[in-house]
């Protein structure tokens, strides 16, 4: 290896998976994943249709040891091979968050390593960066379970928030409308897999905000909407339709944003290569990437989309993004907070706050 080149370990608690991965990133910029290794908490959080935290965080302090020790003996590396360390500290549910942060602290410190504090945001923002050579800048779409934003991304530490959601996240309105379907858990693929060949026209949904002209979402409408729908199903043809129209209004949401912030940001950005880039989730949709897809290319954008396994959450971002960061000598004490919620954009968070205290809604 050459001086510059980084090997990182990653660590990811933000929800319920617990991750662990290491990525070798070299002077030029080439990323070389060398493990990813994931432990599903899904058959324990199953039986109550979705993410209990307290079950999260006891599952993560149980296993982060050993899947941090399986993507160590994958990649061929011990402790003495790595140039830092980079855990998830926010935003996600704290005690989680905690668990893998405090993991990686301790790794730092026995082992002399830099620590970077990733926000788990900007992990999802360079999750296409895995596996193509998407360069800087891009216009990124983060769509998942706790997170809808339209951001434009110079680089790690830039990003500029376009939309975001004023309620609920796509991935949450998969997840609901599927338990109330009496589907399982987790819901979102679920829904999904149900949706095929279904009339997307049978079910009127409601449209949120027509009357603005902005890059922001809203799912809260839709989600009730379906859930009242659903309560008087009886057959499997008509649930299946119900899907099905929900999986195309989601999907109509999402590119109607996307398009206005397309238009935004070519004009921001005149002259230079357009890029677009999905990622979180919700992006493994096939329904979802395919209106994105015809959206992209109407506006002049290269699409991009993190392979299947980097849609969801992972710690081969985490160690990409740490990485990035610490090549650019950005690193954080073992004071590092846990932090619940984390703005990839700070300033137009306090400018603009879309979540005041008090108030339940996505994670950032």
């Amino acid at each position: 290896m050459t001086p510059s080149t980084l090997t990182v370990l990653g660590l990811e608690t933000s929800c319920d998976e617990t991750a662990a991965a290491v990525v070798r990133r070299s002077g030029d910029g080439a990323v070389t994943v060398l493990s990813s290794v994931v432990g599903s908490q899904i058959a324990a959080h199953a039986p109550y249709g979705g993410v209990v935290p307290e079950i999260a965080a006891r599952a993560h302090v149980e296993t982060i040891e050993a899947i941090a020790g399986e993507a160590l003996r994958e990649a061929g590396v011990g402790y003495a091979d790595l140039s830092g360390v980079a855990a998830t500290a926010g935003p996600g549910l704290v005690g989680g968050v905690m668990v893998g942060l405090s993991f990686g602290k301790a790794v730092a410190l026995a082992r002399g390593l830099p620590l970077i504090a990733v926000n788990h945001l900007e992990g999802h923002a360079v999750s296409a960066r895995l596996d193509a050579d998407v360069a800087y800048p891009f216009l990124l779409l983060l769509v998942s379970g706790g997170h809808c934003q339209l951001l434009a991304v110079d680089g790690i530490g830039a990003c500029r928030r376009l939309g975001t959601t004023i309620d609920d996240a796509a991935g949450e309105a998969f997840d609901k409308i599927a338990k109330t379907l009496g589907l399982p858990y987790p819901g979102g693929p679920a829904l999904e897999h149900l949706a095929k060949g279904g009339d997307p026209d049978r079910f009127v949904l409601p449209r949120a905000l027509l009357g603005r002209k902005d890059c922001d979402f809203s799912f809260s409408g839709l989600k009730t909407a379906a859930a009242r729908l659903a309560e008087g199903l009886t057959t499997n043809a008509e649930k299946r339709d119900l899907a099905c129209a929900v999986q195309a209004a989601i999907a109509r949401q999402l590119a109607e944003r996307t398009d206005r912030a397309m238009q935004a940001y070519a004009h921001a950005h005149e002259g230079r290569d357009l890029r677009f880039v999905v990622a979180g989730g919700v992006a493994a949709n096939a329904t979802v990437r395919a209106r994105l897809t015809e959206i992209a290319t109407a506006r002049g954008f290269s699409f991009t989309a993190p392979a299947l396994a980097y849609c969801t959450d992972n710690a081969a971002m985490i160690a990409l993004a740490g990485a990035e960061r610490l090549a650019l000598g950005l690193t954080d004490g073992l004071d590092a907070a846990a932090r619940p919620r984390w703005p990839l954009d700070e300033a137009a968070a306090l400018a603009n706050p879309i979540h005041v205290a008090g108030r339940k809604g996505a994670k950032a």
